[in-house]
Formats: C-alpha cells, structure tokens, sequence
C-alpha cells in the first residue's frame, strides 16, 4: 500500500514528500480505525496530467459487502461522473450526499471532506454509500415491464403536451395513429416538409404520403410485428439534398387497444455541408503539408552543403544537430501530406526519427536503437511535432556522449499508453552523466525539458549513473485515430 500511493503521487502529483507521508499516514490510520466499518471509504488525489482526480486508496467496509466488484485504486474519478470529489478538491469545502457513478456504473451518494497539510488541501476522503434500496422504492426496480411502461407513459405524456411548448422544439415530431393517419405534429414539422414541396396542411395525411425512406406504412408494422425491425429504429435518409436523423418509435398503451407511430426527425443538412467542405479543405492542407516538407528538405539540403564546405568540427556538429531536428518536424509534415486526418501515427514517426539520427551519426556504427512503441497511438501534430523533437534530442544525446568513440552500445525507445497517460522511456547503457550540471549547460536537454513542459504539459525525469541513463516522461494522452483507406 504504501509504496502503490508514493509510486502513484510521485508520477501524476507535485505533491511534496511530506504531503505524500501524511496521506500514507492516513491510509494506514483507516485501514486499522473502527470508525466507518459500514461504508467504502477512499482517499483521492488531483491528477495534473489529466485534471481529473486519482483513486489511490480503497478502504473496504468491514460490516458489510463493498460498493466494488474490482480495484478501482490507480483509476479516475470523473468530473462528470463524481462531481463531489473534483469541487472539494478544488474548493476545500465539504460535500454532503451528492449523487454520483462509480467506474462500475453503480449509483452512489459520497459525502466527501478535505485531507489538509500545512493549510493546503492535499487530498480527499470519500465515504460512499449505496443508494439502490433508495432507486427500487422511486421506479419499482425488478419489474419486468418497467422499462416498456416507463417508455410508453413517457411518449403518453409528450402527446399531451400543448403546442406552444413542442413548437420550440428544433427537431419536428409527427405522432401517427394505429392507422398511419397524422394526428399531431409540431411548427418544426411543417417547415421541414413545406422546405421538401409540401403547400398544405400535413395533417390528418397517411404516413404514406409522408415518408422520407420509401418505406410503407403497413410494411413498417408487418416488420415490427413479426420483430424483424425493433420497436425503436434510428437511421439517416437523404431527401432533396437534405440530410436527416430520422428515429421511428412504436409504442402500444396499456390497453393495447391504441398505439401510436411516431417519427422524430432531425435536420443534418449544415454538418453534412460542412463536412464537404472540410473534406475540400482538407485537400488543401494535405498539399501544404507536402510544400512545407520540400522545403525543409531543401534547408536540410543548404545546411549539408554547409557544412560539407566547413573546416571546424564544431560547427559541423551544430549543423548536423541542426538537420536532424529540421529532419524530425518534416517526418511529421511528410505524415500529414499522405493522409486526410489531423492524427499521426506515433510509430511511424518515431521510426522516421531514429532512422535519420542514424544517418546523422554515421561515426557511431556499433550503436543499435531498438524500439517498442504501441502501435495504436495516434496523436495530434503539434504534440506529434513536440515528442518527434523531444525524441530526436535524446537520441542525438545518447549517441554523442553516452558512449565512447568506436563502443558499442544499445539505445531503447519504448512509448506505451495506460488510462490515457502516455508513458515514454529513452534508455542508453552508456556511462552517465551528472544530471544537475549538465542540465544547466546542455541546448539539447534544455529543449527536451520545455517542450514537455510547454508543448506536451507533461512531467520528466532524468536518472543517470555509471551504467547508463534513463529519461522518462509522462503527458495525457487524447486519442486521435486516423481511419484507414
């Protein structure tokens, strides 16, 4: 227990070490008390890689079963799940009975307080209760009709309502009797069908002179009866060069005497257009991306000849640093000009940077660069851009000082993806380096540092000894997937 809370607190918190003691303190202190023997009791901490709050603590109750099938320890509370949790973090104040969801789906009520260090709210202690006698007593949870009488009375209601308050409805709605004959219908109904040629009043016409799916009336009710289509059917139709959500829903009342047939339909048309014109930008922006990649290979191209022509082996060296991290940005842009979507593959990327650090360094034969990188990440290109740089600065590190000259040697690169944090590592098994002086006096690290900290607003950590060094960092991770064609 106590080394999961440090090991948890030290890679997603800036708490101090003795904030970290004090909420070890605690946890061991409501492992062993009596108090609270009937309630989940949990400590939660404020994650900054994610804005979200961090479960590092579960004490289960004693006197009776927990809220939890699984460890939820290590897994995010919610803002929009557990709003309690996030306000006393963020105000101090306490919070009393509010409804919440746990990560199992399971309805609670949490009365959640402030754990408090030297004035400053450090953490949060969460007493959870189960509220599932409280729901079966409100809806009659455990009859089987519920969920069918539930949705019937609800539609029953929503027919009752009076005109003046459906008119202000956007989507139109169309109620039709066991008959196809329209019964009710509100402003936005008339508007859509007059935009598609109707001139007169669309009541009290057949659900046939109305359909937008060619689809009748009697063949709908034939494949609801015989339950080849459900009793609620959403799809989107194309009319006119409109687009539309259209949602069939069929309910029968308690008698089952009447039914009523009713349609919902919502207009897409603006999305639809707009994503026509997205896909036309689109196009633009792949040709720009290609632009931008030609010319900085025609840079890379001068700083080559450059240095090709230069008699110092330090500025040959600046040049060469200078082509590979111009190198790393094209990687990127070379990416965005091949496909439609804004996320990259991180792999590819990676691979296209360590491949050209490579050439860079062709003094360096007997040094091997392994990867192991999720394959499934996707990120954006300006954090694509930031860990392609982050990346190349490392490398370029490793190859120019961890090694001596003709040594062989092994550089790993290993970016892995748990609970929407990505996780990177660059490994050497080189000799070292005083983290502290180097840091202040090093371009390459110095980049590293604030590209993590400004551009990937992530966390990193340096180790480094006689057998080797080790930089790992962590940011959040919001997941980007770039479709296949």
């Amino acid at each position: 227990m106590t080394k999961t809370i440090r090991e948890m607190c030290l890679r997603y918190t800036d708490l101090a070490e003795y904030d970290i003691d004090e909420l070890i303190h605690t946890a061991e202190s409501l492992s062993k008390s009596s108090m609270y023997q009937d309630v989940d009791v949990f400590i939660d901490v404020y994650n900054k890689l994610t804005s979200e709050a961090l479960v590092i603590h579960h004490t289960p109750p004693k006197t009776t079963k927990s809220l939890y099938k699984n460890t939820v320890v290590g897994e995010t509370a919610l803002r929009s799940n557990e709003p309690g949790v996030l306000r006393t973090l963020e105000t101090g104040m306490n919070s009393n009975d509010l409804l919440a969801k746990t990560q199992e789906n399971v309805l609670i009520r949490q009365k959640v307080y402030p754990i408090r260090n030297k004035q400053r709210v450090i953490a949060v202690l969460i007493l959870e209760n189960d509220i599932s006698a409280e729901i079966k007593a409100h809806f009659e949870i455990g009859n089987e009709d519920m969920a069918y009488r539930d949705v019937s009375t609800t539609l029953s209601a929503m027919s009752k309502l009076t005109d003046s308050i459906t008119d202000q409805l956007d989507d139109a709605i169309l109620i039709f009797d066991r008959n196809g004959i329209l019964q009710q219908k509100n402003y936005a109904a008339d508007q859509y069908y007059e935009r598609l040629g109707y001139m007169e009043n669309i009541h009290g016409m057949h659900y046939d002179n109305l359909s937008l799916d060619q689809m009748m009336f009697d063949a709908i009710m034939y494949q609801i009866e015989t339950g080849k289509q459900p009793i609620q059917l959403k799809k989107e139709v194309v009319i006119a060069n409109n687009y539309f959500i259209m949602k069939q829903i069929f309910v029968k009342e308690d008698d089952e005497q009447e039914c009523r047939f009713i349609l919902i339909l919502h207009d897409v048309t603006d999305i639809k257009v707009k994503e026509a014109e997205i896909v036309s930008k689109s196009v633009a922006i792949r040709e720009i991306h290609h632009r931008v990649k030609n010319n900085l290979q025609s840079v890379v191209s001068l700083l080559r000849i450059q240095g090709r022509r230069s008699t110092s082996v330090e500025a040959q060296k600046i040049l060469n640093e200078s082509v590979s991290r111009i190198l790393a940005i094209a990687a990127t842009h070379e990416l965005l000009s091949k496909q439609m979507e804004d996320g990259i593959n991180l792999y590819m990327v990676i691979e296209t940077v360590a491949y050209n650090v490579e050439r860079c360094c062709t003094d360096c034969p007997k040094i091997a660069v392994r990867m192991d990188i999720d394959k499934r990440i996707y990120l954006d290109s300006d954090r694509t851009v930031a860990l392609a740089l982050v990346m190349n600065e490392l490398l370029q590190n490793s190859y120019d000082h961890a090694f001596h000259p003709n040594e062989s040697g092994e550089i790993l690169l290993q970016i892995k993806e748990e609970k929407n944090i990505i996780h990177a590592e660059v490994t050497d098994n080189g000799h070292g380096f005083n983290v502290r002086k180097v840091s202040e006096k090093s371009l390459g690290l110095s980049i590293v540092k604030s590209y993590i900290k400004d551009k990937l607003r992530g966390k990193v950590t340096i180790e480094s000894n006689e057998h080797g060094t080790k930089t790992m960092f962590d940011f959040k991770y919001n997941s980007i997937h770039a479709t296949k064609k």
